[in-house]
């Protein structure tokens, strides 16, 4: 899968991974994907959310030990 662009929000929490978001994507066009990598347990949530209420794709989301990836299509 092609990846548009790549956010690293490692280390912050929560409102700053889903702003970091919003400001990436803002600098995208429609159906660009946008990766993010986050470690607050927080952003699973966070993210389904932001992709609910923006209209934004959430077309994965995974988890390994200490990270949280997820995969965002731009409306």
């Amino acid at each position: 899968m092609h990846i548009d662009k790549e956010l690293d929000v490692r280390g912050v929490n929560c409102p700053l991974p889903i702003l970091r978001t919003k400001q990436s994507l803002s600098e995208m066009i429609s159906g660009q994907i946008l990766r993010i990598i986050a470690t607050d347990p927080g952003a699973v949530i966070d993210f389904q959310v932001f992709a609910d209420q923006t209209g934004n794709e959430l077309m994965m989301m995974s988890e390994t030990t200490d990270e949280f990836i997820f995969l965002l299509k731009k409306k």
